[in-house]
This record gives C-alpha cells, sequence and structure tokens, in this order.
C-alpha cells in the first residue's frame, strides 16, 4: 500500500510504501472497543475512600456497661450506629479496575483503529516537522496549512525531535505521541492522526515483526 507524503505547505512531495498487515487490517468495532475499555481501566486509579470502624479514631473503651443501665449494648463508639463511627460498605482507595488484554489483541486494535483512519482519509504523513527554532508561532503556522477547524489532531513525532516536541504540545487540539507510545485512546480521541516520516518509519519497524 502506497501513503501520499506532504512537505509543512499540505503540498503532496511524494509516497511511501507501508505493510498492508499495519495499514489495510479490517475494522473490528468490537475489539477496539475492549481495547480502549482495557486502557481506560488500567489508568483509573480510585481516590474515593471511607474510613471503616478500624481506621477510625476513639472508641477503645467500651461507653457504658453492658447490664443494668437500661441502654442498649455496645461495645464501641467507633460503630457505624455511632455519629463519628466507621462506613460500612462505604468505597475504598484499595480497589482494583485493571483488566487484561494480551499484546496481539493490543496491537491489532490499534492497527484497526489506524486503518480506519486511512480509509477515511484522515491519516497524513509530513516529510519533515523539524523546526530551526522551536518556536510554538511557527508550529501554529504550518498546522494551519492542513486544518483551518478547530478539530483534534494526533500528532506522532519521531522521537529525536525534541524541538518539534516543545514548538507543538502548547498548540490547542493538538496531541503529541511518539511511535514507541502510540496507543488506540490517542488514537480514537482525534479526528486526524498525522505522521512524521521518519515516526511512520519507525513505526513499521516495531510492528512489522
Amino acid at each position: 500500500m502506497k501513503l501520499d507524503v506532504f512537505d509543512k505547505t499540505n503540498t503532496k512531495t511524494g509516497s511511501t510504501e507501508v505493510p498492508d498487515a499495519l495499514f489495510g487490517v479490517k475494522w473490528n468495532s468490537d475489539l477496539v472497543h475492549q481495547a480502549l475499555v482495557a486502557f481506560t481501566a488500567n489508568q483509573r486509579h480510585p481516590w474515593a475512600h471511607a474510613k471503616d470502624r478500624s481506621e477510625v479514631s476513639g472508641g477503645g473503651k467500651k461507653p457504658w456497661s453492658q447490664k443494668h443501665t437500661g441502654r442498649s449494648r455496645h461495645g464501641s463508639t467507633r460503630s457505624p450506629l455511632w455519629i463519628g463511627g466507621g462506613v460500612t460498605f462505604g468505597p475504598r482507595n484499595d480497589k482494583d479496575y485493571s483488566k487484561k488484554i494480551n499484546v496481539k489483541m493490543k496491537k491489532l486494535a490499534l492497527l484497526s483503529a489506524l486503518s480506519k483512519k486511512v480509509k477515511d482519509d484522515n491519516l497524513k504523513i509530513i516529510d519533515d516537522l523539524n523546526l530551526a527554532a522551536p518556536k510554538t508561532k511557527k508550529a501554529a503556522e504550518i498546522m494551519k496549512n492542513f486544518s483551518e477547524k478547530k478539530e483534534r489532531i494526533l500528532l506522532i513525532l519521531d522521537s529525536k525531535n525534541k524541538g518539534g516536541q516543545l514548538a507543538f504540545r502548547n498548540l490547542p487540539n493538538i496531541e503529541l505521541s511518539t511511535s514507541n507510545s502510540l496507543n488506540i485512546y490517542e488514537c480514537l480521541l482525534s479526528k486526524k492522526v498525522f505522521f512524521e516520516r521518519d515516526a511512520i518509519d519507525a513505526f513499521v519497524k516495531k510492528y512489522e515483526k
């Protein structure tokens, strides 16, 4: 499969060959959904936490005698029945939300999502995004050539392009990633995906195994 390559002015300068096994994968909505749910679940860290009766302060002494007071029996003021006592069945911050998905499924889901971007004409390869000086103003001028709308764009730069990462990271609606850190969530969150030429070469080298 051949994909067009564009320069910084959005002018076609040539094409590059990419494997059909990576960018011609059939869309699999069930697998993509499973991979997305697993990714978001694995990023989840519960913070809500209610103390049970072993964690609240006080209550070391029995409030009153077991018998002969006419009152109900209590052993501790830390009981959930008391104001200031522990909470029964409250949220706990040790809950594990993680989900397991094997490597092959995760890889296939990502390739399926990228292949759909290619099919929908929402994936572009930009020849070179190295900047002489890492200026956000210059980065904004470049991106204006590719999109006038305020649509979310995933820009995948070469890991060695430090100047580009500094310049593009402050632009609104631009998500930065590299070929090594690209994931299904980033891919689906953005309307369009732009690969730097060196980044797509690194991506092919990583996943063509």
